[in-house]
């Protein structure tokens, strides 16, 4: 059976374009991680995963790494790392396959974030990622290019973290979803952990266990948004002193102002 050695020793009687691209193996303690380094917090049960894979001898990824005066960090490849500890702890000799990173700072950052071989990164971890960005000098378009993303991901992302401790720990304790703690903040501003915190007491207490949009920002019917507009557009309008009127007829004004109290009570009960 060949293999791609032979493939490559062979290559310049072949049409293959074949290359290599060297990785290393390094014992675990030749590594090391910088604290607070990493874009996603470490989940002991994925940990354990890789423990498991490397003590089956199954393959796992090379981890990516960077060369400094401190000797070897990990970029990528936190939890492939905390794995092969926990194995090594348990009695196996463990070396791991590592690549170089070849980057600048928001290369790196940037890297850690498009990793396909970690785990999806959070709502909180990816804005705080795109907040070290822009710290490293970067506009939103720019980090939208490198993390293969759009602006107004980015733009959300980063809004999410000014929601205000109270919504920010609500949705690193998934009782409110990233997309409507932006939207009650847009909405209420500085009341909006206040407003949230009520609206989650209601939702557990009808046996919920999370806030969703539709409870947090009721929205006012858009069929009688529309149906507003329809009886308004033909209306002929009239002087009324330093103003103007809507001349309207008695069967259309009963229906405006129904449908203008409907509104006031969607209100009334939003800010309730």
């Amino acid at each position: 059976m060949s293999n791609l050695l032979q493939v490559y020793k062979n290559k310049d009687d072949s049409n293959t374009n074949i290359t290599v691209r060297k990785t290393y193996l390094l014992g675990v303690d030749e590594l090391y991680i910088e604290p607070g380094n990493n874009v996603r917090e470490i989940d002991q049960t994925h940990v354990e995963e890789f423990r498991d894979a490397y003590i089956a001898g199954e393959h796992v990824p090379p981890l990516t790494v960077q060369v400094t005066g401190q000797g070897v960090k990990v970029i990528d490849g936190h939890h492939r790392w905390n794995g092969a500890k926990l194995a090594q702890e348990a009695g196996y000799a463990i070396r791991l396959e590592c690549k170089d990173f070849v980057g600048n700072e928001a290369d790196r950052i940037a890297y850690m974030v498009t990793s396909s071989q970690g785990r999806a990164l959070e709502p909180l971890e990816r804005a705080a990622a795109y907040q070290r960005l822009i710290n490293q000098g970067l506009e939103p378009a720019e980090i939208a290019k490198k993390v293969k993303r759009s602006v107004a991901d980015v733009d959300h992302h980063l809004a999410l973290l000014t929601t205000g401790d109270e919504l920010i720990g609500m949705v690193k304790r998934n009782e409110v979803a990233a997309t409507t703690a932006v939207a009650l903040s847009r909405e209420h501003g500085a009341k909006a952990g206040t407003i949230a915190a009520e609206g989650l007491a209601k939702a557990k207490a009808s046996g919920k266990k999370k806030l969703t949009r539709a409870a947090a920002i009721p929205q006012f019917s858009a069929t009688r948004a529309r149906r507003l507009v329809e009886l308004l557009a033909g209306a002929e309008s009239f002087p009324h002193g330093d103003a103007s009127a809507l001349e309207l007829s008695q069967q259309v004004e009963f229906e405006v102002l129904a449908i203008l109290e409907e509104y006031r009570s969607s209100q009334t009960k939003e800010d309730a």
